[in-house]
């Protein structure tokens, strides 16, 4: 016998494959219509309401049979409560005159018995209407044609439960074109319109419900998270969907992955959570897994000594549900879940707590359902009670003698059929206008559009929350967020802390976690930086690092780099930013200030003094043989010297840094021109006299003054050159006092002298200086009567060794911190104890005779030029005897050793 296939749908033609895919559902399709044939024209395991229009329905009413067996216990909740749900969905839609009117909806409902497999056979029964067969060749026996009951015709499918059924089944009523509406099916691949085109749903995917997980784990500050899956469409799926969106969004890191087998072997949950701990700063566990599975993970972490370690995200198959967190409620404390949001429905509680076995016999397996939810046996022909079972008396009521909880799913099973009617209605207005019953537009209801008016469908579900879909079949996400509080409340529990619908409102303030704190526990891998603290990276793992200071004058430029400041600033207290390094200078106050102008100060009035008894004294033979005319420019020399002093400390700008240009070195070249030429005055002097009587050139005071200022000149162009060149200015020096520690660092307010250009400054008067003191060496041998030479040598010798320890002071201090201070203050101090010693040296002995011995300030006789050459033989003789006697005393010694 030959068949042929021809669809109802006028759409596009079957691929290749799919041509295949029907001829090989026909032949089971055949196997089909011959139980059909041989029982009766009744189909095993299903119901039949008869209506104008027939739905099909496949609902999970059994679970899965063991090895061999297709279907094994009955599911009162997930099987029983569902199909009723879709039985009263279609009483009240055939008793509601404005919806349908005068069209009566029927259904054919089949068993999945919890398998894709067999879920797939059954489903066959939705699409033998669509199937012609050619029987010309068939004849009966007295030559008729055979009469061969036509099948009714299933326009859509509300189911199934399963994800993995779904798509099983979807695969199939797309060749067909048979819109399809799942109350139970989450998984993200059925969003495929591509793949799944005939399937819608009322409940939300998995991406809806992994990416309120993802906003619920965010709001709560982590970023470093595992994931737990039951091995299978479910759990797999879901987790895939969260790792999918957590990478879209950034900022969150899977610490790890582990799937749980279908089969455990004994100790595995044992080796997850071990594994787990691999990362324990990955406290948040995101978990998309059966209740099975999530009970024996909560009961390892308890034998782990774990319990409050772990803070459990889960998906709705975790819910709001008891039995996953049975005898194990302190580990689960502080869990939060995840449930599409969703209401009991009266009218059902009301409908099914009616129901009995007088009542309800268009349930097949009503009376399987009665026997399980009692716990008794109804009696049957033939068949005896076995000893200690129970005869059912019919009596009993549901709610009364046995426990009763409206399954979470029924609210959803009414919104698929409801949404099938509104888009039949709507469908039946634009095809049949005014028409009461189904037109010929409509009959058959074609696919195709009949899907077109199920994505359009917008209407108040069951619940009152509206039931649409997107362009792909979803409905909206819309969840309930609870987390399950044990501690500090009067009755533990499940506790909505917030709702998710296209975006997270979470209460934060009703959140309590284990023993009762309100504080969020983290479930971080690297915690945040402290300010000025840069991240470093681990490498491959985005959200874990390691913070490190910025040091120095670093500040943090951005979250990862660290970047120095400006020379002229340096890093704030948190190094978040620059800020200006303070200026400083030598205050008056300062101790290294106060010490050199004391000295000053004491000096300047001693100077000061002599000049005005010089002054006083002018005529008297002691200022007259002292040479007035140079000791008054020597005076001048010191009183500058000890002037510098304050130049030195005081504030920075063009006029005092021209000043001390000038005067730095200009008093002691003063001071040591003026002492030079008197040495020198004195040394031709005596050298000549032992030569001749003659008295040498150039000795006058005039002449004296003259040589004076011509040393004195070089100094004076030497700096005017220098005012040339580079104009004096003043400079903020950042650089001399940057220690390690920018909180030290301060910029210098100081004039444009640096330490070669000081000594520069100085090095003339060093070179006048140990001229005289070389002068000084040579005129040692002069009567003491005859001149004040001796004073200038002690002068100069005491002079030298105060300079020579200036030298390794004023460098030796380089790489100090108070640098200027300490430099400053060695100048200065060193100065006015060279002018000090030049002063105490030279003139306050003539002072004191002045004033306090003035009969010594008395005219003596007056010594020809003559009398000092003799004076100068005599003197020179006189060295050489004392020579010669050491040489005879040496020689004699030498003749006696021998």
């Amino acid at each position: 016998m030959q068949s042929k296939i021809t669809s109802t749908q006028a759409g596009p033609c079957l691929c290749f494959g799919s041509f295949f895919l029907v001829h090989f559902l026909c032949g089971l399709l055949l196997g089909l219509a011959a139980g059909s044939r041989a029982t009766s024209g009744t189909q095993p395991h299903s119901i039949k309401i008869e209506g104008d229009i027939t739905l099909g329905g496949l609902f999970p009413v059994h679970s899965r049979g063991p090895a061999g067996v297709p279907c094994g216990d009955i599911k009162k909740e997930k099987g029983i409560h569902r199909m009723e749900a879709m039985l009263y969905a279609l009483d009240q839609i055939n008793s509601d005159p404005d919806l349908l009117p005068n069209i009566t909806l029927g259904a054919r409902i089949l068993d999945t018995c919890s398998r894709d497999t067999y879920a797939l056979e059954q489903s066959l029964t939705f699409v033998q209407a669509l199937i012609q067969k050619d029987n010309s060749d068939v004849r009966c026996s007295n030559g008729e044609p055979p009469i061969i009951p036509k099948p009714e015709r299933v326009i859509g499918v509300i189911g199934a439960s399963a994800s993995s059924v779904s798509i099983m089944v979807a695969n199939v009523l797309r060749l067909f074109a048979i819109p399809q509406i799942s109350y139970a099916s989450t998984a993200p691949e059925l969003s495929d319109n591509n793949r799944y085109d005939f399937f819608s749903r009322v409940v939300p995917p998995d991406s809806f419900q992994a990416q309120a997980m993802v906003d619920i784990v965010k709001a709560m500050g982590w970023n470093y998270v595992s994931t737990l899956a039951s091995e299978g469409n479910y759990g797999e799926s879901g987790v895939d969907a969260f790792l999918q969106i957590s990478r879209e969004a950034g900022g969150l890191c899977i610490a790890q992955s582990i799937k749980i087998p279908r089969e455990p072997r004994p100790g595995e949950f044992d080796k997850i959570i071990k594994r787990l701990m691999e990362t324990s700063n990955a406290r948040g566990v995101i978990i998309f897994a059966n209740e099975d599975d999530i009970k024996r993970v909560l009961e390892a972490a308890k034998r782990a000594n774990l319990t409050g370690h772990f803070l459990f995200v889960g998906s709705d198959s975790w819910g709001a549900k008891i039995a996953p967190i049975l005898n194990q409620e302190d580990v689960a404390e502080g869990a939060v879940t995840i449930l599409p949001k969703r209401a009991s429905i009266e009218g059902f509680d009301q409908y099914f707590t009616s129901r009995s076995l007088e009542n309800n016999r268009r349930n097949i397996w009503f009376a399987e359902f009665w026997e399980d939810d009692f716990k008794c046996k109804l009696t049957r022909p033939g068949i005896k009670l076995d000893s200690g079972q129970r005869k059912c008396t019919g009596e009993e009521r549901i709610g009364r003698d046995s426990p009763y909880e409206q399954e979470g799913k029924v609210q959803f099973v009414i919104d698929a059929v409801y949404a099938m009617a509104h888009a039949l209605h709507s469908m039946h207005i634009d095809l049949c206008p005014g028409s009461t019953s189904i037109c010929d537009r409509m009959d058959p209801v074609e696919g195709r559009l009949l899907l077109k008016y199920i994505r359009a469908v917008n209407f108040n579900g069951s619940a009152g929350t509206g039931v649409m879909f997107n362009e792909d079949g979803d409905a909206p996400g819309r969840y309930d967020i609870f987390q399950y509080q044990l501690s500090n409340t009067t009755s533990p529990g499940y506790k909505i802390i917030g709702q998710w619908t296209n975006h997270l409102r979470l209460s934060a303030e009703d959140m309590q976690w284990s023993g009762g704190d309100k504080q969020v526990p983290d479930s971080v891998c690297s915690f945040p930086c402290e300010p000025g603290e840069r991240k470093r990276m681990v490498k491959g793992v985005p959200c874990c690092w390691h913070c490190e200071l910025c040091d120095g004058y670093q500040f943090l430029l951005d979250e990862f780099n660290c970047d120095m400041c400006p020379f002229d600033m340096r890093p704030t207290l948190n190094r978040t930013g620059c800020r200006p390094t303070p200026i400083i200078k030598l205050e008056w106050s300062s101790p290294w200030a106060i010490i050199p102008v004391f000295l000053a100060v004491l000096g300047i009035l001693a100077t000061t003094g002599v000049i005005v008894t010089f002054i006083r004294f002018n005529d008297t033979p002691i200022v007259r043989a002292s040479g007035r005319e140079l000791s008054y420019v020597l005076l001048t020399g010191i009183f500058l010297i000890y002037l510098i002093t304050f130049l030195m400390i005081a504030e920075p700008g063009a006029v005092v840094c021209a000043f001390r240009r000038l005067l730095l070195g200009l008093g002691m070249c003063i001071s040591y021109a003026a002492m030079l030429t008197k040495t020198n005055r004195i040394y031709r002097i005596f050298e000549q006299g032992k030569k001749s009587v003659t008295p040498p050139k150039f000795i006058s005071p005039t002449s004296q003054l003259i040589i004076t200022f011509i040393l004195i000149s070089v100094q004076l162009l030497g700096i005017f050159i220098w005012f040339g060149v580079v104009p004096p200015h003043t400079i903020i020096d950042f650089e001399e006092l940057r220690p390690p520690n920018p909180e030290l660092a301060r910029g210098i307010l100081k004039c444009d002298m640096s330490d070669l250009s000081l000594i520069g400054c100085l090095s003339y008067s060093m070179v006048l200086m140990v001229t005289c003191t070389i002068y000084a060496i040579k005129s040692r041998g002069v009567p003491e009567t005859f001149n004040e030479a001796k004073p200038i040598g002690f002068t100069m010798y005491t002079t030298c060794i105060i300079w020579l320890a200036f030298v390794p002071i004023f460098f030796g201090t380089a790489q100090s911190t108070e640098k200027m201070f300490i430099q400053t203050t060695t100048l200065t101090v060193s100065m006015s104890l060279s002018a000090t010693v030049s002063l105490g040296m030279l003139y306050i002995p003539k002072v004191y005779v002045i004033i306090f011995h003035p009969e010594q300030n008395v005219q003596k006789r007056k010594r020809s030029f003559k009398a000092v050459a003799q004076a100068a033989a005599v003197s020179s003789r006189l060295s050489q005897k004392s020579s010669d006697k050491q040489n005879g005393e040496t020689k004699a010694e030498a003749d006696r050793s021998q």
